[in-house]
């Protein structure tokens, strides 16, 4: 894989991510980003890596990070994040219609 492109939703979550450790714990929104940015380098590597999710949305698949999960897909020679979700939510509610 070439590139990790992320998608404007999923540049919305992490500026909502961003925004809840803004005010919370500076220092662990911190780990998160740094640990997000290892893990799209390691999908460029490993783009198989993440646990399919194929049941909900044709070709996705996920990776955990730090109680949330990064879906992303394979498009040609490159990653492309597609959300970065509580790992708690209702993917299947998040991905209908």
């Amino acid at each position: 894989m070439n590139q990790c492109l992320i998608s404007p939703q999923a540049i919305k979550d992490l500026d909502s991510i961003s925004e809840y450790f803004l005010t919370r714990n500076i220092e662990t929104g911190e780990k998160i980003f740094q640990e997000f940015t290892r893990k799209c380098e390691n999908l460029l590597q490993f783009p198989q890596m993440g646990r399919s999710y194929e049941h909900i949305r044709k070709g996705m698949r996920g990776i955990p990070l730090n109680g949330y999960i990064i879906l992303y897909q394979l498009v040609d020679d490159h990653v492309e994040i597609l959300r970065i979700v509580n790992g708690r939510q209702d993917l299947e509610s998040l991905f209908a219609g």
